[in-house]
């Protein structure tokens, strides 16, 4: 199995080195039947994000058993526009979403797969809510608990996470779905659309280390009032549509 990990990357020069290496490790760990390749998107960094990836890029990866692929948006157009660069880039079987910062931990990609190989699934979440995991500050975590729940009542499933970074699909599902938005509702895009074609979603619980706004949380109130508007639109929208 090839694992791609797609790594939208806006203004994260504190913590992407270190994330990156993190992920390297991870590909040593992961043994000779997996192949692990880091598909990082910059999308439009002020703040010398791009130099630390440069940097990265030739001392960070010999013998780290993980490729490297650095690609840069000329402006920022945003996560969701980030992810569907580095997807078009990808050259695994799976495909796997990682912030840039540390909130997550890599670690978790072998349980996930894990799942994803022992089961079949074409689609596998890590769930923050399963692994009882410490809060976010309270506006964003009862947003994420909310939208969760919006999701659940539109849609007929019992997902616990909607908003969880870490989402694992097959490559050739997650190509197949006409995905649009460039922003933060990439989640409840790609999870609507799922829902619509009756592609089921397994869970299963990861670690979670959250950060502030004054950490660099970039997610504001009306990111969830776009995320909400999504699920919304998306739930009557005709499946081919």
């Amino acid at each position: 199995m090839k694992l791609s990990v797609l790594i939208p990357v806006y203004n994260e020069a504190a913590t992407i080195e270190e994330l990156l290496g993190r992920v390297a490790r991870v590909a040593e760990q992961a043994g000779t039947g997996t192949q692990v390749e880091m598909v990082v998107v910059d999308d439009g960094s002020t703040d010398g994000t791009p130099e630390r990836l440069l940097s990265f890029g030739v001392h960070g990866t010999g013998g780290s058993g993980a490729d490297l692929i650095l690609l840069r948006h000329a402006a920022n157009q945003g996560k969701g526009a980030a992810i569907l660069t580095a997807l078009q880039a990808a050259t695994g079987d799976v495909v796997i979403v990682q912030d840039a910062d540390l909130e997550y931990d890599p670690a978790d990609y072998l349980p996930i797969l894990a799942t994803m190989t022992g089961h079949g699934a074409p689609v596998v979440y890590g769930s923050r809510i399963l692994g009882g995991n410490p809060h976010s500050y309270l506006r964003f975590y009862y947003g994420g608990r909310a939208l969760t729940l919006l999701f659940n009542l539109l849609y007929g499933r019992h997902l616990t996470d909607l908003t969880t970074c870490y989402k694992a699909f097959r490559t050739e599902t997650l190509r197949s779905l006409p995905l649009a938005c460039r922003g933060f509702e990439f989640c409840p895009e790609v999870t609507a659309l799922l829902a619509r074609r009756g592609i089921p979603i397994l869970e299963v619980p990861i670690t979670y280390h959250p950060r502030s706004l004054a950490a660099g949380k970039k997610i504001r109130w009306h990111d969830g009032a776009r995320a909400a508007w999504t699920l919304l639109r998306l739930r009557w929208r005709r499946p081919g549509g």
